[in-house]
C-alpha cells in the first residue's frame, strides 16, 4: 500500500500497474469464457457504438492496417455477429452493423465482466469499496486524451 509521505506518480504508477494489469486479465478471460477474443470483443463494441463505421476506420480506430482487420472482421461475419452492409446513398462504401447475434453476444460479455467484478468488491470492507468507488473519475481521467 502506498504511503502518503512518499505519493509520486511513479511510487503510485509501480504500485497500480501490476494490479491494473492482473485485473485486466481477468476480465479478459470472462471475455474469452464468453466464446471470444478480447480483440473481438473490442470491435464488436466500436461497431455498436458506431453503426455503419467501415473497415479502414475500424482499422484506424484500433491501430492496425485495413487489410488485417479485413481478417478480424471476416472472422466476426462468419460467425454471424457482424454484417457488411452498402451505405444507400453511396454505393461504393460498405459499413458495419452488428446482427442479433453479435449484441446478445456482447451484452453477455457485459454482463460476465461485470459479475466477475462485482463478486470481487463484494469481498471488500466498506471502506475499501468507497475509496475504489472514489478513485474511478481519476481513473477514467487517464483514459482521457492528452491526459
Amino acid at each position: 500500500m502506498v504511503s502518503i509521505p512518499t505519493l509520486s506518480p511513479e511510487v503510485v504508477a509501480a504500485e497500480l500497474r501490476p494490479a491494473l494489469l492482473r485485473l485486466a486479465r481477468e476480465l479478459r478471460h470472462e471475455t474469452e469464457q464468453a466464446g471470444i477474443s478480447a480483440r473481438q470483443a473490442t470491435l464488436l463494441w466500436l461497431v455498436k457504438r458506431s453503426p455503419g463505421l467501415s473497415l479502414a476506420e475500424l482499422a484506424a480506430a484500433e491501430g492496425i492496417s485495413p487489410p488485417a482487420m479485413s481478417g478480424h472482421v471476416d472472422r466476426l461475419e462468419r460467425a454471424g455477429l457482424v454484417r457488411r452492409v452498402r451505405d444507400s446513398g453511396d454505393r461504393r462504401r460498405v459499413g458495419l452493423e452488428l446482427t442479433a447475434e453479435g449484441a446478445r453476444l456482447l451484452r453477455n460479455v457485459r454482463a460476465r465482466r461485470t459479475m466477475w467484478l462485482t463478486q470481487r468488491l463484494q469481498r471488500l470492507e466498506p471502506d475499501e469499496l468507497a475509496a475504489i468507488a472514489a478513485a474511478v473519475p481519476a481513473l477514467s481521467k487517464l483514459l482521457e486524451e492528452g491526459a
